[in-house]
Parts: structure tokens; C-alpha cells; sequence
């Protein structure tokens, strides 16, 4: 396997020539500070490690809480109340409590902490090092994500003692799904070190993350998801040429050799092509206007998509600029039924669910200001329905008959058909034995009053 990649890293030009062997060497004899953390995974351990509780006492401090991985105690100490001091309590390292939940993968503490006051999300700590920096570099990409989504002002070019922001530390250890976010998310490729003056592309190249160059080319060559546009087509541009090249008359020859292609071809697996069938698929059944896939939300700028380079702002930054009322209203709105909503023009503006008991569940609460202290699996429910109006669903018979199966065509076998499994075979194979075998005594029953 390794040969097979060394042979392909030989031929692609996009490349380059390799790691470099000199820092290799000169990491592992250690003539080189720099590049220690560069080569192995030291950097993203801490390098001091506070004692293991040995009891199972409750957590009576926000950064207890966040290194015991306590989540009902961090929401308990959140509800009283929390101080400046409290939030920004460190350890040797100069970790707060969000970054000990970032290193030790604790998500529940990271989406719990996302409210938390006085909480400074770029804190560095004594080595330079951020949040965003330590979860890109150990490649938790849910931690990653939740952090540029939810957490208001996550800057991505912070960089530690060394110049190294999280793009580079990501490329460094060849986290491809860090590396595509924090692009998505607005992160320079172009910024460099300030030590050696590389950028993420060239520390990839030099620690041999061949699989982070081929992702970083990919995200140039695309740059921009039309599909969550509104300018984006879900046609596929080529169909009507392919289909009017199919539906043409061919000649004899021309219709052997299809035969003989089709009859004697290998099919070898490969990625699929740009601008192929299997790439508009996955486009279209991710896209907002698709056909087959219904959306359950919208975005606010529909105009201008997700891009490589471009800042994406997190939702508590969308939600100072776009008040309440702009998000809720619209052309449609939640009902207490279903067939309300149906309809066309100015008539689809139905009133919201006015019941007092149903503002009273815990889907209102999770939209009120209690939805920041309740579980995460109670208070994502209320993401369809932000207002807390559960829609009624009645489910009726048809009078009509139930239609009878119609019995399959033949196809030829020039034709895909579904497989035909074994155990049905002989499922019926059984049942055709039983039926003749009913049908012989039945005959024969007859016979015997014949003759008596």
C-alpha cells in the first residue's frame, strides 16, 4: 500500500517532491525546537495533568465540572450563577475549563459551556494555544464544528508562540475534515508561520500529508456550494445531450460493437469525475431546492452560498443582526393542524397554536430563555418548531379499494432486474409441491366416488 502511494505522489506534479529528510532527522536528533511538536503528537497532550478525582463527589467549580466531564453539575453551577474569576480559573498550563473539555474530547461540556458568561473563546494559553487550536489539531471534528457555529467571535488566526494558527496545526497532523472546515469557516491558506514563513500547504507537504494536499486542491478547484443557493439549477446540464446520443439511430456495426463493449467490459473502481453523474447527485440531494430530499430550515442569505475564504458568521452573531421577528415570520407558519397549512397565496398565513398546555410543555421552555440549563436531548427537539406549536395528524382511511399488484413484465436481458435470492426460490419451489400435491388427492378423492 505504501509503495502504491509512493508511486502516485511520483507522478503528480501538484505535490512536490516529498517530506522534507533533513527536518525529519533533525526533529528526532533534536537540533530543531521547532520542529519537535511539528513531527509527533506532543503538542496536542498537555504537558502538565491535573490530579484524577478519586471520589465521586459532585463538582463544586465550572473548571471541576469541565475536566470530570459533569454535565448536570456544569448546568447547576451555570443556573446559580457563575463569577469572572470562577470562568476564567486556570491551571498550569493556562487551560480554562473549555479547553480541559476540548483536549479531553468532552463534547457535552463544549455545547454546554456555549452560554456560559465571560467566557473568552480566543484565550491562549501559556504556549499559545487556543481552543480551536487544540480540537483542530487533535482532529475532533465535532467539537471544531460546534465551536465556529456556536461560539460568537472564534478567531481562526490566532496564532501561538511559534506563528502557527489552527489551519496549519491541522495540516501539520493531516486532519483533512478540520482542515475543509476551518477553510469553509474563512481560515487564510495563505497565512505563514512567522518562524519559517510555510503555509498550511507547504507544512503538509513537508510532514507528508499527501491525503491534506489532495483535500486543500479539491476546496480550490470548488470553492463555492451552489447547491445551497437559490441561483443553483437541480438539472443536470449533460442529460440532454446524453439522452438525444442514446435515443440516435445506430448503424450494424456500430450497434455489435456496443454489444461486444457491453458484453466483454471490466468494470474497475474509480472516484467519481467532475461534473459526472454520481458529483450531481450528491449536489442536488444536498441542495436546498432539491426534489428529493425536504429541507427544514432556510438560510438567511440565500444569495450568497458557503465559500473557501469567506467568513461564516456563528448563530449568535446571526441572531444579534437578524432579530426574532425576522427569523419567524414568512409566508407559512405553524398550526395546531395539519391540513391548515395546505394551500396557496395570502390564505397560507395560519395563527399559531394558542393552547396554554402546549406552551407549557417542554418544547416552550426549550424555546424560552430555560432552553440554556436543559439536556441537550430534550432541548433540540424544538429546532422544527421554534415557536412550540406541535402539529396535530390525522390519519384517515380511504374509501377507495386497495389496488391489486400487478403482475411484473418479463424484461429481456439486456435489462437491470432485482436479484432473485435463494431462500425465495425455494420458499417457492415448497409452495408449488404443496399445491400439486393437494391437487393429486383431490383427484383422487374423485376418482373413488367415481367408482363407488
Amino acid at each position: 500500500m505504501a509503495a502504491v502511494r509512493g508511486a502516485r505522489v511520483a507522478e503528480d506534479p501538484h505535490l512536490g517532491t516529498g517530506p522534507d529528510e533533513d527536518a525529519l532527522e533533525a526533529s528526532i536528533s533534536g537540533r530543531e525546537s521547532d520542529s519537535d511538536s511539528v513531527f509527533s503528537e506532543d503538542s496536542v497532550l498537555p504537558h502538565y495533568e491535573q490530579e484524577e478525582r478519586r471520589d465521586s463527589r459532585p463538582a463544586s467549580t465550572l473548571y471541576e465540572a469541565c475536566a470530570w466531564n459533569q454535565v448536570h453539575s456544569l448546568h447547576a453551577i451555570l443556573e446559580r450563577g457563575v463569577t469572572q474569576e470562577e470562568v476564567m480559573e486556570l491551571d498550569a498550563n493556562g487551560w480554562n475549563g473549555l479547553m480541559v473539555a476540548v483536549s479531553k474530547g468532552f463534547v457535552d461540556i463544549v455545547i454546554g459551556l456555549h452560554h456560559c458568561p465571560f467566557l473568552d473563546i480566543n484565550h491562549q494559553d501559556n504556549d499559545g494555544n487556543t481552543a480551536l487550536m487544540m480540537a483542530a489539531q487533535a482532529g475532533y471534528i465535532i467539537t471544531l464544528n460546534y465551536i465556529l457555529n456556536y461560539y460568537a467571535g472564534a478567531d481562526t488566526e490566532v496564532r501561538d508562540s511559534r506563528g502557527f494558527t489552527a489551519l496549519i496545526k491541522a495540516a501539520m497532523q493531516g486532519r483533512n475534515e478540520c482542515v475543509a472546515a476551518l477553510v469553509m469557516a474563512g481560515a487564510d491558506l495563505s497565512a505563514v508561520d512567522t518562524a519559517r514563513g510555510k503555509c498550511a500547504r507547504d507544512w503538509a507537504l513537508k510532514t507528508g500529508r499527501y491525503d491534506t494536499l489532495y483535500r486543500l486542491r479539491r476546496l480550490k478547484l470548488r470553492p463555492r456550494a451552489e447547491q445551497f443557493g437559490d441561483a443553483y439549477a437541480p438539472e443536470w446540464p449533460e442529460l440532454q445531450e446524453l439522452v438525444a446520443k442514446a435515443a440516435a439511430a445506430k448503424t450494424r456495426g456500430e450497434r455489435i460493437t456496443q454489444r461486444l463493449k457491453s458484453t466483454f467490459a471490466i468494470s474497475l473502481p474509480h472516484d467519481p469525475r467532475d461534473g459526472g453523474v454520481l458529483d450531481h447527485m450528491v449536489r442536488m440531494t444536498t441542495g436546498l431546492r432539491s426534489p428529493l430530499v425536504c429541507t427544514g430550515c432556510r438560510p438567511l442569505r440565500p444569495t450568497s452560498p458557503p465559500s473557501a475564504g469567506k467568513r461564516r458568521l456563528a448563530v449568535p452573531e446571526l441572531a444579534r443582526q437578524h432579530p426574532g421577528r425576522d427569523l419567524t415570520d414568512g409566508p407559512l407558519r405553524h398550526s395546531v393542524s395539519a391540513s391548515a397549512s395546505v394551500g396557496s397565496g395570502a390564505s397560507d398565513t395560519v395563527a399559531c397554536c394558542v393552547e396554554t398546555e402546549r406552551r407549557g410543555s417542554v418544547l416552550s421552555l426549550a424555546s424560552n430563555g430555560a432552553r440554556n440549563f436543559l439536556p441537550r436531548s430534550r432541548a433540540r427537539r424544538n429546532s422544527v418548531f421554534p415557536t412550540g406549536c406541535i402539529p396535530q395528524i390525522r390519519v384517515t382511511r380511504s374509501g377507495e379499494p386497495t389496488p391489486k399488484k400487478e403482475k411484473k413484465k418479463h424484461l429481456s436481458r439486456h435489462h437491470l432486474e432485482p436479484p432473485k435470492w435463494r431462500y425465495k426460490e425455494i420458499k417457492q419451489e415448497k409452495k408449488k409441491k404443496k399445491a400439486e400435491m393437494e391437487k393429486e388427492e383431490e383427484e383422487k378423492k374423485k376418482k373413488k366416488k367415481s367408482r363407488k
